[in-house]
């Protein structure tokens, strides 16, 4: 029985905040322009606050758009919807372009030490027109982060300071402030990240089904009526802003989902009530509706090819990369090459707590890690997996980072054979079997499983090349892929002896953005997964840092935590970066991948050039999809000029 809705309820910055619109003057605004959606608006019909967020496209180089039309574009699976919300990049603050952080949603955030007030926009509403005030924040944090059975391990890390959470107020109906002892500086970046972690709530839609409004037997009954399991899984399952399935839950973002699944194509529809407008008044976003098809994986290109989507990019890949062009000119699309912001396209990870003692000793023997390095010919794979426009070396940060320095990518990355035999010499592994391959202490083979998610197929390539490398010095590679799910639980139980996967994820940082992915202070890191789910659990599970150098990491990460001064949070950056590159934690290979972004002809506003990557860019998110419009032809420019 399906559940009925409930009642009514680095790049130049491109953006800058208004001064104050009145409803009224707004709205005759929007009514006088040409550029209006094709919609009547009447004085009580959904608009964008009094007080909106005003893009000056024209100042930095984008052209002042026209609404309406539909964009197609395609997904591997129905949950790949979703995604929109990552490259809808709707946010409380957000970054720019430029990857300066911004309000986006709030009118505006003041932050004096540990306490962060946020102002709401006046007359900002949901998607179904219900004002969106402090009460959308008050339930998520009392009714959600708080309440055991929908959030069994409470409010999230990045509103824990010292394992506490914030002191929370709502002074009134748009102000709403979090107060720690000392700053929070993982805060902001963490309401910025590619997964908005959504900390409000469309608490009208939502209460109808929670106990502490309808009664615990009102809502079980609800529940069942619905054939799901408890009050709590159902309001988790309406409780949809961010896997977008649920077209009855009111949104921010720019388009609100109006297709239910199962189904093959997925439509969204314009926000009436979305906060951004352009400086001539008309509302953004500037396209109509977003259709998602759903194809195969191995089809995905085949159909971009001719000419079925008019944007596409999740799901493409550099060496896709000449397929795409062949069918330019026919279907009218281009394909831009976008940096991929990426540390290395493949690196290894060996596991420094894997529960094999033999290879525990090696793993963590810094010859060991060094000579593996060295004995791998890059500018081959570089070659073979980049065409040659790659940049060799260690697991690093990007050039585009102003945290980068050369030596993050060179030192230990080197390609020296000679080297590399001296160092595994010199560990001890002088013995060899009939066939060349060195022997361990205990009279094993030196034969290096690296398991893998099965899904990458450039990273299989790469490891058949590593393979050779590798045999060259009396190693024997052997690849092990698998389903990534069961790679994780591998890890986490101390069974991988090293995991090749993509490098570091954060490559082009700015200070004030977490160190992720350098410390095991994360979760989910091959080289360390005992260490992280010790520090992470607070010493409930895997094993404490027994290491000095890595324990400096996690003091780092520490100190990063406690400040807000961001030329101390830069100093800390540049100290991880380097007890990296010494250390080789991980083995990068080659960075600098292109990412194919593919765009209709007539598409405007898309960039050629920018960067790419899950975060901080939330892939495209930050080049503002809802400036996208649809204009002439290139053919018919080019003859009105």
């Amino acid at each position: 029985m399906a559940v009925p809705p409930a009642p009514p309820l680095p790049i130049p910055t491109r953006v800058r905040e208004a001064t104050v619109i009145s409803r009224r003057a707004l709205l005759a605004a929007l009514a006088a322009t040409p550029l209006l959606p094709r919609r009547a608006l009447a004085e009580d019909a959904p608009a964008p606050p009094t007080t909106p967020f005003v893009a000056d496209l024209a100042a930095h180089g984008r052209r002042v758009g026209k609404a309406g039309g539909t964009i197609r574009t395609l997904i591997a699976k129905a949950r790949d919807v979703r995604y929109l919300s990552v490259y809808g990049y709707t946010r409380l603050v957000g970054y720019d372009a430029s990857l300066a952080l911004q309000a986006d949603v709030l009118e505006r955030y003041e932050v004096e030490g540990g306490r962060f007030t946020f102002t709401l926009r006046e007359g900002h509403r949901w998607s179904d027109g219900h004002p969106f005030t402090s009460e959308d924040f008050r339930y998520w944090w009392e009714d959600v982060a708080n309440q055991k059975e929908l959030s069994p391990e409470g409010p999230p890390m990045f509103l824990l300071v010292d394992g506490k959470p914030p002191r929370v107020e709502f002074p009134d109906a748009r102000t709403i402030r979090y107060s720690w002892d000392r700053p929070n500086p993982m805060f902001l970046p963490a309401l910025a990240a590619p997964r908005d972690p959504l900390i409000y709530r469309p608490a009208h839609y939502l209460k109808p089904y929670h106990p502490r409004y309808v009664g615990k037997e009102a809502a079980e009954a609800k529940a069942k009526a619905a054939k799901v399991r408890s009050w709590a899984a159902l309001h988790n399952k309406l409780d949809d802003n961010y896997e977008l399935m649920n077209p009855d839950c009111p949104t921010l973002q720019g388009w609100v989902p109006r297709t239910r699944s199962p189904a093959t194509r997925f439509a969204f529809e314009r926000n009436h009530s979305y906060h951004r407008v352009d400086t001539a008044g008309t509302q953004l976003p500037y396209i109509d509706r977003i259709v998602m098809d759903v194809a195969s994986t191995g089809l995905l290109v085949a159909k971009t090819n001719a000419g079925e989507a008019d944007l596409m990019f999740r799901g493409l890949t550099m060496p896709d990369i000449p397929s795409l062009k062949e069918g330019e000119k026919v279907h009218h699309y281009r394909t831009n090459l976008w940096p991929l912001g990426r540390g290395s396209e493949v690196a290894l990870y060996p596991n420094l707590t894997t529960l094999d003692p033999a290879w525990r000793v090696l793993n963590r023997d810094i010859r060991f890690r060094h000579a593996l390095s060295r004995a791998i010919d890059r500018r081959t794979l570089n070659n073979t997996l980049l065409f040659g426009l790659g940049a060799e070396g260690n697991n690093t940060i990007l050039p585009e980072s102003p945290l980068f320095a050369p030596e993050y990518r060179t030192l230990n990355a080197a390609y020296d054979l000679a080297e590399a035999s001296r160092l595994l010499d010199a560990i001890g592994l002088t013995n060899r079997d009939g066939s060349g391959i060195r022997l361990m202490a205990d009279g094993r083979p030196l034969e290096i499983v690296v398991e893998s998610d099965g899904e990458a197929g450039e990273i299989l390539d790469a490891l058949t090349l590593i393979g050779e490398f590798w045999r060259e010095v009396g190693i024997r590679l052997v690849t092990k892929p698998q389903e990534r799910t069961n790679l994780g639980r591998r890890s986490l139980a101390g069974l991988t002896v090293m995991v090749a996967a993509q490098g570091l994820d954060l490559a082009v940082p700015t200070a004030i953005m977490p160190p992720t992915g350098l410390s095991p202070a994360q979760p989910d890191h091959y080289s360390w997964p005992r260490w992280s789910m010790n520090a992470t659990s607070r010493g409930k599970s895997g094993e404490p840092c027994d290491m000095p150098e890595a324990q400096r990491l996690l003091d780092l990460d520490r100190e990063w935590r406690a400040t807000d001064d961001a030329a101390r949070q830069g100093e800390i950056w540049r100290e991880m970066l380097m007890n990296h590159a010494r250390n080789t934690w991980t083995i990068g290979t080659v960075a600098g991948a292109l990412q194919p972004v593919v765009a209709a002809d007539r598409l405007v506003n898309l960039p050629v050039r920018a960067l790419y990557s899950w975060e901080p860019t939330a892939m495209i998110g930050v080049q503002r999809l809802d400036e996208l419009f649809w204009g002439e032809a290139p053919e018919a420019r080019a003859e009105a000029r």
